[in-house]
This record gives structure tokens, C-alpha cells and sequence, in this order.
């Protein structure tokens, strides 16, 4: 576990002095100067007004591919635990949706919508795990403010490195 979180560490300190321009939070071109401010606010994400974020996970303990009851209990820990730090990730980078939909004679034949979370999580304290009537799991994580601006800052320092 410890070598798991050294490499971990180095991994983080390795993006933040690979990535230390800042990206600007005005349009790039004078054209499309409408209000720094505006922009600045758009940037600026509803989840760094509360001071720590709380995501709570789900699963179901009879769904769980194993014979064995108590070992679906755990995989169902494990699943509620996973759809936690999902949360999380959504709440912090935001969730990317596509979506399609097909017309044909003024009417839908088909409506389709994919959503995506991708980002990394660290410093998530396991607030519990409490099993939630018969059949279900529910893990609930918590994150403190600091680590989230952390995140976010390590995120837009690696957007900008994509980017030259």
C-alpha cells in the first residue's frame, strides 16, 4: 500500500511541475472579448462554494456474480464503494454527454445518450458503508475543498499540455 501511494505521489508531483503555465480566463481572440468576467464565472464551478463534497454509492447485493452470499456482500461493498468515487468524479471534472437523435417524418425514431466521467480521485474519506435494506450497499465518501482545488489545478495544468 505504501509503495501504492509513494508512486502515486510521484505520478501527481511529476504532472504539477510538467504543467506549470497557467491557462487564461479570457477568449483568446479580440473578437470574442465579451466580458472577462463572464468567462471567469463559467470556469469557476458551482462545487468550490461548498467546503466538502459528499458522494454516496449504490449497489445490490443479489445482482453480484457469485455463488457465495457473503462474498456478493463484499462485491457489493465494493461496487456502492466504485459508484462513490463515480459521484465524486462527477461532481468535481463534470460529466461529458453526447447525444444523438434521429428524425425521420417529423417523428424520433431513435434517442440515444452516452455520459462519460473520466478524472482522478485522491483523498476521499470513507464516511460509511451501511447496508441499506435486504438487498443493498450504500458507501458514502467525502472530500475536503482543498483537495478539490488541488484536482482541478492538476486537470487544467494537463488540458494545457494537450493543447501545445
Amino acid at each position: 500500500m505504501t509503495f501504492y501511494r509513494s508512486a502515486v505521489a510521484a505520478l501527481f508531483t511529476l504532472a504539477a511541475l510538467t504543467g506549470c503555465n497557467s491557462l487564461p480566463l479570457s477568449p483568446a481572440s479580440a473578437d470574442d472579448v465579451v466580458a472577462p468576467k463572464a468567462a471567469a464565472s463559467m470556469i469557476t464551478p458551482l462545487v468550490e462554494k461548498r467546503e466538502t463534497l459528499v458522494a454516496t454509492g449504490y449497489a445490490v447485493v443479489s445482482i453480484q456474480n457469485h455463488k457465495n452470499p457473503a462474498q456478493q456482500r463484499l462485491l457489493a461493498i465494493r461496487a456502492s464503494k466504485l459508484d462513490a468515487y463515480r459521484s465524486l468524479t462527477e461532481q468535481v471534472y463534470g460529466q461529458q454527454l453526447d447525444a444523438t437523435t434521429s428524425v425521420a417524418d417529423m417523428t424520433i425514431m431513435s434517442d440515444t445518450f452516452r455520459a462519460k466521467v473520466e478524472g482522478v480521485i485522491y483523498g476521499a474519506v470513507l464516511v460509511s458503508i451501511a447496508p441499506v435494506g435486504d438487498d443493498t450497499y450504500e458507501t458514502t465518501l467525502s472530500l475536503d475543498q482543498q483537495v478539490v482545488r488541488d484536482l482541478r489545478t492538476l486537470y487544467l495544468s494537463q488540458l494545457a499540455a494537450r493543447r501545445r
